[in-house]
């Protein structure tokens, strides 16, 4: 059914959708953007970066279809501003952080490590542009850690970087996507500790279609995907929530 109803949406001639995704669901989102094409016959180009910059590439023109965000923010505040469809943003996950380093051991499962301060460097996604880097603020100032640890704190782009610093062992450990650690199919490495949803603002992760894809048949069909059955069971395969 779901097929068929894709089929529908398609037009004859196979489009090309750009589509910005957030770095923490790059990986999730290629494997659906494959189904997607293999389904529709579609193609899908995509781009990973923060949210806040997407923000401001769209705001200055970007001709993206589809918004795949870290937040749900984002979206409707392009909707206040006329780039991007009134009533297509929808939660297509609920992100989940957590505090990783590639050392096995070094990590406890209740987050103690930051208390004792035993490291040079932590690793943080920019909180003004990634809601992971935001919600990663929240969780040091609701442990009453900020003021001691902020000088410790590498600030990457994205939390796509973040994760590189800490995997290259530029910081000894950092807050990522729970995704990052709980990739299926892959082995776990190092240790991590998944921080509790109540200690930050929930992180729901909203797609939206823009104004370039409200012309692109294609564009809805790639929205309309994200919403079946098929993605979510790939969603949830890679520790988000639903």
């Amino acid at each position: 059914m779901a097929a068929l109803l894709l089929s529908g949406l398609a037009p004859l001639r196979a489009e090309v959708v750009l589509v910005a995704v957030a770095s923490n669901f790059a990986a999730p989102f290629q494997r659906i953007a494959q189904d997607f094409t293999a389904l529709t016959g579609h193609q899908v180009t995509i781009s990973t970066g923060s949210t806040g910059k997407f923000h401001a590439q769209v705001r200055n023109g970007a001709p993206y279809a589809v918004l795949i965000a870290a937040d749900d923010e984002t979206p409707a505040k392009l909707i206040e501003d006329g780039l991007a469809v009134p009533g297509t943003s929808f939660t297509y996950a609920l992100g989940k952080l957590a505090l990783w380093s590639a050392r096995p051991g070094f990590v406890d499962p209740k987050g103690e490590v930051l208390r004792r301060g035993r490291f040079e460097h932590l690793a943080l996604a920019d909180p003004r542009l990634a809601p992971y880097g935001a919600a990663g603020v929240e969780v040091l100032q609701k442990m009453g850690l900020w003021a001691s640890l902020s000088g410790k704190v590498v600030q990457a782009t994205n939390i796509a970087q973040a994760h590189q610093f800490i995997s290259s062992g530029n910081a000894e450990l950092g807050f990522v996507a729970w995704s990052q650690v709980a990739a299926p199919g892959q082995p776990s490495v190092g240790s991590w500790w998944q921080v509790p949803a109540e200690w930050h603002a929930p992180i729901r992760q909203n797609a939206v279609l823009l104004l370039p894809g409200a012309r692109q048949p294609a564009a809805q069909a790639l929205l309309q995907h994200l919403r079946s059955e098929a993605a979510r069971a790939v969603i949830q395969s890679w520790g988000y929530g639903l």
